[in-house]
Parts: C-alpha cells; sequence; structure tokens
C-alpha cells in the first residue's frame, strides 16, 4: 500500500523555459510529497521584468508543456514571485524549490513570510550539469556532424 503524502496541496514555481530532465525531477518529487500540486509558470512579463531577457518559449505553450505532465494537477501562470500572494490564492501548506536556493535571501525571506500561515518550503535535490540558461549558451555552440 502507498504512504499517504505528507502534504495535502503542493506549490511550485518556475519559468519552465527549454523545459529539460531537472525540471521533471522537481516536478515530480514536489508530487510524490503532495495529494495535489500546482504548478506556477512564471509570465513572460514576470521573466523579463526580473531576469532582464525574454523567454525562448511563450507562457501560453511552458503552461501547455506543464499542464500535460502526468503528475500535474492544475497549471497556472503566476505574475508574481511573491509566495504569500501565491498561498492566497492556491492555500497550499507546502512549496518546493531546488535546493540550490537553500540559503538564498529571498528563500530565507520566504521561508519567514509563510512561516505564519504554516506553509512549508522543501528543498528538493537539484539536478546537476543541466539549466534552461546553460541549454541558450550551448545549443548556438553546437557543431552536427553529417552523415
Amino acid at each position: 500500500m502507498r504512504e499517504k503524502p505528507k502534504y495535502k496541496i503542493g506549490y511550485t514555481q518556475g519559468v519552465y523555459d527549454m523545459f529539460h530532465i531537472g525540471h521533471l525531477h522537481i516536478i515530480n518529487s514536489a508530487a510524490a510529497m503532495c495529494e495535489k500540486l500546482i504548478v506556477g509558470v512564471n509570465s513572460d512579463a514576470l521573466v523579463e521584468q526580473y531576469k532582464n531577457k525574454k523567454t525562448v518559449i511563450c507562457q501560453e505553450d511552458r503552461a501547455e508543456i506543464i499542464r500535460n505532465l502526468r503528475n500535474v494537477d492544475e497549471c497556472v501562470i503566476a505574475d508574481t514571485l511573491d509566495k504569500v500572494e501565491q498561498y492566497k490564492k492556491y492555500k497550499f501548506d507546502a512549496v518546493f524549490i531546488g535546493d540550490d536556493w537553500k540559503g538564498n535571501e529571498r528563500w530565507i525571506q520566504t521561508e519567514k513570510d509563510l512561516e505564519p500561515f504554516g506553509v512549508d518550503v522543501v528543498y528538493l535535490p537539484h539536478t546537476p550539469n543541466i539549466s534552461s540558461t546553460m541549454l541558450r549558451v550551448e545549443i548556438p555552440n553546437r557543431v552536427y556532424e553529417k552523415d
């Protein structure tokens, strides 16, 4: 018999541009820990605002990819990085993020901000050697051999 998940509603959020195995690992790990997983896909405008660059794939297409993953129960477009604002909309009891963010100032503050609501910040293992940023750099540098 499968063990009951620790959390009722989980939430994770990201850009998910150039979807890769690291994204899948975070989503699947989060889904295993909750009964319902909501995934926020950062809007194009939000990404431009805080990363100062455009996404390769538009928000609608990124959301459609996420929405069609087996372990995603709900996919939403996120217009803010503020997890308290997201909590007020979705009432999750855990937010999931890669452990490469642990100790980051923003996430230390997020932990403090969510504590009064009883929301846990759960750091999941980061997949090394892969990121959308890395793919952006690597793809133009690839030389394909002709058959």
